[in-house]
C-alpha cells in the first residue's frame, strides 16, 4: 500500500439477500470455521460505491481508539500499544506491481523512533530463543528502499517461534501474496493478539503473543470479499484453511473494529461469514523476489464475463487469461 495510490471504485453495493446467524461464539481463537457454503461475498453492480469516510486511500485501516496514534511508513501504518510493546495492528495494502520486489531484504532492525514512548530495541529479543518477526512481511515491502527499511522498525516486530515465523506464518504471507496478483490488490491487516498475562522478554518486557491474527480484504471487483486468520504461535503442518475464522471472530478477541470505512450493513455482511471456497489456496511464485528470476510476466484483467455480461475486474498470470473464477 502507497498512501495517495489512487483507488478508483466505479459501482454500486447489492447486499446479499440473506444473512447468517452469529449467536454460536467460538470459545477459543483456534476454533475454525467450517461452513465453507456461506461466503462474505458481496456483489457488486457497475456504478458506485457507498463508504463511510470520504477517504478511498485507506480502506484498509482499522477504527482508532480514544488516544491511539496512527504512525504512517511509506508502505504500512501502525498503532502501537507501548503496555505490550509492539503494534496493536498493522495495515497496509498490497498490489499485484507491488509483488515484485526491486530491493533485497537490509535485515537492520532499528528502533522506531515515531513511537514517542520509545519502541522496543533490537537487543529485546537477544538470547529469548524468539524471532523478530515482521507483522508487515519484508517481502511485500521491496518495491522501494524506503519501504524495505522501513519494515525492520521494531515497531513492526512481534516475538515469534522460529517454527511458526519461518513455516506457516510464512506460508500464510505467501500466499497473500499470491492473492495480490490474482486479484490485483488486497488489503491486510495483522498482528499478536495482545492480552494480559503474556509472558514478556527483554529489558523493554516485549509481550509474547499466544496467537497472531490476518485479516484480508479483496475490494477490487466484481466480488467483494474478506477472510481471516488466527493461528498459534508455534509450528505446525496444518492447512491454513484450518485457521480460517470469521472477521467478527478476530473483532471479538482482538477488540479492534476493522474495515470501517466500509457502509455498515456491507461490514457487517462481510465480517459475519467465511469464504474459503472463493480464494485461491494454493500459493504461487508470480510474485518475484529481487534477484530470484522468478517470472515477470505481468497480471492482466481477466477475459471472463460476470454474470451481468461485464468483464471480469480480477487480475491474473495465468496462461488462461482467466482468474481462477473463470478457468
Amino acid at each position: 500500500m502507497r498512501y495517495y495510490f489512487s483507488i478508483l471504485l466505479l459501482f454500486s453495493l447489492a447486499v446479499l439477500s440473506h444473512s447468517c446467524s452469529c449467536g454460536n461464539e467460538r470459545q477459543h481463537p483456534t476454533s475454525t470455521a467450517s461452513d465453507t457454503s456461506n461466503t462474505s461475498v458481496v456483489q457488486l453492480d457497475q456504478s458506485r460505491v457507498t463508504f463511510n469516510t470520504d477517504s478511498l486511500f485507506e480502506l484498509e485501516l482499522p477504527a482508532l481508539k480514544p488516544g491511539q496514534k496512527l504512525i504512517r511508513k511509506s508502505g504500512f501504518a501502525l498503532v502501537y500499544n507501548e503496555r505490550f510493546e509492539q503494534a496493536e495492528w498493522v495495515a497496509y495494502e498490497l498490489t499485484a506491481q507491488e509483488t515484485q520486489s526491486a530491493y533485497a531484504r537490509t535485515d537492520k532492525f532499528m528502533s522506531d523512533p515515531a513511537v514517542r514512548t520509545e519502541s522496543a530495541a533490537p537487543n529485546d529479543y537477544k538470547g529469548s530463543g524468539y524471532d523478530r518477526g515482521h507483522l508487515a512481511p519484508a517481502g511485500d515491502m521491496g518495491w522501494s528502499y524506503q519501504s524495505m527499511a522501513e519494515s525492520f522498525y521494531m515497531s513492526n516486530m512481534s516475538p515469534q517461534t522460529p517454527g511458526f515465523n519461518r513455516g506457516i506464518w510464512k506460508r500464510l504471507e505467501e500466499l497473500v501474496r499470491t492473492w495480490a496478483v490474482e486479484y490485483g490488490a488486497v488489503s491486510v491487516v495483522t498482528a499478536g493478539i495482545l492480552e494480559e498475562g503474556l509472558p514478556t522478554i527483554g529489558f523493554s518486557k516485549v509481550a509474547v503473543p499466544n496467537y497472531y491474527y490476518k485479516v484480508i480484504l479483496d475490494h477490487t471487483g466484481p466480488d467483494l470479499k474478506a477472510i481471516a486468520f488466527i493461528m498459534p504461535n508455534a509450528s505446525s503442518k496444518a492447512s491454513l484453511q484450518s485457521y480460517v475464522v470469521s472477521v467478527d471472530e478476530v473483532e471479538r478477541v482482538t477488540g479492534i473494529n476493522f474495515f470501517p470505512a466500509l457502509d455498515d450493513q456491507v461490514e457487517e455482511q462481510l465480517e459475519s461469514r467465511t469464504s474459503m471456497n472463493q480464494w485461491t489456496w494454493r500459493a504461487s511464485s508470480t510474485y518475484r523476489e529481487s534477484g530470484s528470476g522468478a517470472n515477470d510476466t505481468p497480471a492482466v484483467q481477466c477475459s471472463g464475463t460476470t454474470k451481468k455480461g461485464l468483464q471480469c475486474r480480477n487480475r491474473t498470470k495465468d496462461p488462461s487469461g482467466r482468474c481462477h473464477h473463470h478457468r
